[in-house]
């Protein structure tokens, strides 16, 4: 049977889902906006933590670091559209040889597996020490959609969103479909490492396994938001992204909580819980229309 989350519990499931709710704003801003398959996510948000807890822990500054992990998230996703945008590589494959490269890349950085950050400053031992550890990332998680969101709305978000929908109409408008997928997948990588970093820093480690999984924790939160919550606008996409990962790792930490079930399981956990996902949107569908 399955008892109850106590409130450890929940307020831990709500901070991995405002963490891992840049993943998810980063996921549908690569596989819905551009409809570019990137994996390159498990490798960048390893990396984001990496740069993030390396920094810091040779005393730079937490907000300099944290961006250094965010331009780092970049260039990893400029790496991966250049190898398919100007080596005409398969998308799949051009994040795969990414995400392959960003192993070593991570132990380079870090120079071991894995970093502490126990009794170092961070990012939320600022002003934001002050403010329990929810409250602080669900602020910092607003602030990033409202910029994503105004980011989309501009001329060059505009073109991001056209060449997604339809490139050949989009060259055919003028638009360099080329240089807007490398812009997007730039920006999607930077989210997606700016989660990283902040995980790190909410935990006190890096390790350089930490990206397993990565994508399909975003792709199922993406799957659960689009099946409960309208995503006819960009606005409402966006939070439907930020409510579906909170969502799933509440769900994640109600399945663990069952009797039968053990860490070990996580694994299974997950690929059940992403199977579900998928069938999610048809059973609205059919719900709506019964």
């Amino acid at each position: 049977m399955s008892a109850p989350l106590n409130w450890i519990q929940l307020t831990g499931a709500v901070e991995l889902g405002f963490i891992y709710s840049l993943v998810v704003i980063g996921v549908y801003l690569s596989f819905r906006t551009l409809q570019f398959p990137d994996l390159t996510v498990d490798g960048s948000f390893p990396l984001g933590a990496a740069v993030a807890a390396t920094f810091i822990a040779l005393g730079i500054n937490p907000y300099a670091a944290t961006f250094a992990a965010v331009l780092a998230g970049a260039c990893a996703g400029m790496i991966t559209a250049w190898l398919s945008t100007h080596l005409r590589m398969l998308n799949l494959l051009a994040g795969i040889l990414t995400m392959m490269a960003l192993y070593s890349v991570n132990l380079r950085i870090m120079g071991r597996p894995n970093v502490s950050l126990l009794g170092e400053k961070t990012l939320l031992s600022g002003w934001l020490g002050y403010l329990p550890t929810g409250l602080s990332l669900g602020m910092i998680t607003i602030i990033v959609a409202l910029g994503m969101y105004w980011f989309l709305s501009t001329r060059l978000g505009l073109a991001i969103r056209a060449t997604g929908s339809n490139a050949k109409m989009g060259r055919a408008q003028g638009i360099n479909d080329r240089s807007m997928i490398i812009a997007g997948l730039s920006a999607s990588n930077a989210l997606v490492a700016l989660g990283g970093a902040l995980y790190a820093q909410v935990h006190g480690f890096a390790d350089v396994t930490m990206g397993f999984g990565t994508i399909i924790y975003g792709l199922a939160a993406v799957i659960i938001g689009e099946a409960l919550f309208p995503t006819r606008t960009v606005f409402q996409a966006i939070g439907a992204c930020i409510l579906g990962g909170i969502i799933y790792f509440i769900l994640r930490a109600m399945a663990l909580n069952v009797g039968f079930l053990q860490a070990s399981d996580l694994n299974l956990v997950t690929a059940v819980m992403v199977a579900t996902a998928m069938l999610l949107p048809n059973l609205t569908r059919k719900v709506r229309k019964g």
